[in-house]
């Protein structure tokens, strides 16, 4: 179909591809926040499939012996099982680069629905824009590492030339383009975007006074960077102001923990329980129902979210909410466009963190009905997807 026919208007049943990443990262969280953008369009009638690339170097990890390969055969197995679950087994499909190889459930026919589509989100920039996905006439790039993001682009010319094939731009950095914001400036026209949330997907059940506060994160997720003699760093620089925090409140902590820098001696000393990510993160169903084990989240942002005054927001964070579990959460500068304070309870110090978890140990009923009362004001994924179609098109 010829590029000019596929005009869109906003009222048009659109044949969207999501481009992300399940089959070279099997985890249980990462799957959801990638699932959620194809099971959104599809309830909105939208026929959508997910199409993911191997990319030309060894991403295929297989956390069954944590090694990272060019071999999908894991991956495929796990996704085959999440769309399989979600009621979308024959909307996928995988280009195996390093064979030059389709496999997976639309492998025969995908080529053709690529060129026939009108859409493409290409969610965090993870896959390249070959030839099949550079006939869609809209092609989004959704920024969901913002200040890192833009950071590379400005100081590596390939990854400014591979994003400038998009025609549209959408990020998690949500103050992008508002005074105080700090994302540095790549020439790109971000408008902002949010994690869609499949409601339905996500029951409410009781939380218990008594549970933990818990998170799942990375402590080291890749090299801090510095631009323009301003420092960007990961979650272990914001943590450090935090390490205290189990002594201060009336509160078990647990943390399931990834990346080998973690401190993780330090952190148990400290008060912090641990538990391996992995068995978390099996599968998305594992890690859904760690979520609605806990009592609430008590989550640290990226140092540089933070110092940026991005208006980042988590994805995990997010499905808390929605499950009804408060989050108390490091402001990112959130807080310029979210109602916080009742389910979602945002702190800038030590003090703050810990007065939040006194607020919520004191009202906890009350703030697991505003937290998912947040999750449906601005994560609904039939809110969040039709906001991004109108800005896509």
């Amino acid at each position: 179909m010829d590029k000019a026919k596929r005009r869109i208007s906003n009222n048009d049943k659109l044949r969207i591809v999501v481009s992300g990443y399940i089959i070279r990262g099997p985890l249980g969280g990462l799957t959801w926040h990638h699932l959620q953008y194809v099971m959104g369009f599809a309830k909105l009638g939208h026929e959508v499939y997910f199409v993911e690339d191997s990319d030309d170097y060894p991403s295929c990890y297989d956390p069954s012996n944590n090694k990272t390969d060019i071999d999908p055969s894991y991956g495929l197995k796990f996704a085959s099982h999440a769309f399989n679950r979600v009621g979308l087994n024959d909307r996928w499909a995988y280009y195996d680069a390093h064979r030059a190889l389709w496999l997976g459930p639309r492998a025969d026919n995908i080529i053709d629905l690529c060129l026939s589509a009108n859409l493409l989100l290409n969610l965090s920039g993870v896959n390249p824009l070959r030839a099949w996905f550079l006939e869609i006439p809209k092609r989004v790039l959704v920024d969901t590492d913002p200040a890192f993001t833009q950071i590379r682009h400005l100081i590596n010319a390939t990854k400014m030339l591979k994003a400038s094939q998009h025609t549209k731009y959408l990020t998690f950095g949500e103050n992008f383009g508002r005074q105080g914001c700090d994302i540095p400036d790549d020439g790109f026209d971000w408008k902002p975007t949010r994690q869609p949330v499949v409601l339905d997907a996500w029951t409410v059940t009781p939380g218990k006074k008594e549970g933990k506060f818990t998170t799942v994160m990375q402590w080291d997720s890749y090299p801090s960077q510095e631009y323009q003699e301003k420092f960007y760093g990961m979650k272990s620089e914001s943590f450090r102001n935090y390490l205290d925090l189990p002594d201060k409140v009336k509160a078990d902590f647990e943390l399931a923990l990834g990346s080998a820098s973690a401190p993780r001696d330090t952190l148990k000393r400290k008060g912090w329980q641990i538990v391996n990510p992995l068995d978390v993160t099996k599968d998305p169903w594992t890690y859904q129902e760690y979520i609605q084990k806990s009592k609430a989240e008590f989550g640290i942002a990226k140092h540089g979210y933070v110092v940026s005054n991005s208006g980042w927001f988590s994805e995990r964070s997010a499905v808390y909410l929605a499950s009804g579990r408060p989050v108390i959460v490091q402001d990112s500068g959130f807080t310029e466009w979210m109602e916080t304070g009742a389910g979602v309870l945002a702190f800038k110090t030590f003090d703050e963190a810990v007065a939040a978890i006194e607020e919520v140990n004191s009202r906890y009923e009350y703030h697991c009905k505003k937290a998912r009362e947040i999750a449906e004001e601005y994560f609904d994924s039939k809110k969040v997807l039709t906001n991004l179609i109108e800005k896509a098109i």
